[in-house]
């Protein structure tokens, strides 16, 4: 089966102190497109994402990425699997320290050898990708929390991932900001094809970018699916999800 899939959680358990949080996560993600996972806080949501870029190790499973197993790759293979993949990380994590200019750098010039105008070059047309062009200078405290989120997305691309990773993309943010953070994830695939894995609690941003949904509680995938199927499910976890707090 992973060798029919571009990403492919096979069989995943993860504990933490022995608290179970992946519970025999199997998931599948196909080439370019764009998909969402659904699921209430402190489901796994986030630890799966951090698995398929090395960051944790399951404590059984195997994950595959283009028909390669990365799971027990060593650090050294790591780092060029992670060239490949771009993450917008929940608080944007930028770097306090750094200009906006810098931050976008940063994992070009630490880990490239391209030229120090390459480089800028590659800093400019991203801020302009994500519609910050002007503010290379700037300091991450002077930007609000939709301008930190599109830097954030204009440093995952840096390397022109093949892949591109959001924990949250619109947790915290007003509506108008959210649609504006939501219609870069959707000009991203459109314009580059990457492979995108969302994963959210918020329904409308979910639904509003999402190719396909899957419906993950206690480690495990629910339902997987478009989203008229997602919401039409029987399920009887993802109907009292969709349907929000009484």
């Amino acid at each position: 089966m992973e060798q029919d899939n571009y990403i492919f959680f096979q069989d995943i358990y993860k504990s933490f102190s022995d608290k179970p949080v992946l519970q025999g996560l199997n998931l599948a993600i196909e080439r370019g497109e764009t998909l969402v996972i659904l699921g209430r806080s402190g489901c796994g949501k986030s630890v799966t994402l951090k698995i398929l870029l090395g960051l944790l190790y399951p404590d059984s499973g195997r994950v595959f990425l283009d028909g390669e197993e990365i799971t027990g790759m060593s650090e050294k293979k790591l780092v060029e699997v992670r060239k490949k993949i771009g993450m917008l990380f929940q608080g944007s994590a930028l770097f306090d320290s750094l200009t906006v200019g810098e931050n976008v750098a940063f994992a070009l010039a630490e880990h490239s050898d391209k030229t120090a105008a390459e480089i800028d070059e590659i800093v400019s047309n991203n801020l302009k990708f994500v519609e910050m062009e002007g503010t290379a200078n700037l300091m991450p405290s002077e930007l609000s929390g939709g301008m930190k989120k599109r830097v954030a997305l204009a440093r995952a691309m840096a390397y022109q991932p093949d892949i591109l990773l959001y924990d949250e993309p619109t947790t915290g943010l007003d509506p108008i900001t959210a649609t504006t953070i939501n219609a870069l994830i959707r000009k991203t695939q459109r314009e580059y094809g990457v492979t995108s894995i969302v994963v959210t609690h918020e329904l409308d941003s979910g639904f509003s970018v999402a190719d396909r949904a899957a419906v993950m509680e206690n480690g495990r995938i629910l339902e997987i699916g478009t989203i008229d199927a997602i919401k039409k499910s029987t399920h009887e976890f993802v109907r009292t999800f969709l349907a929000g707090p009484k």
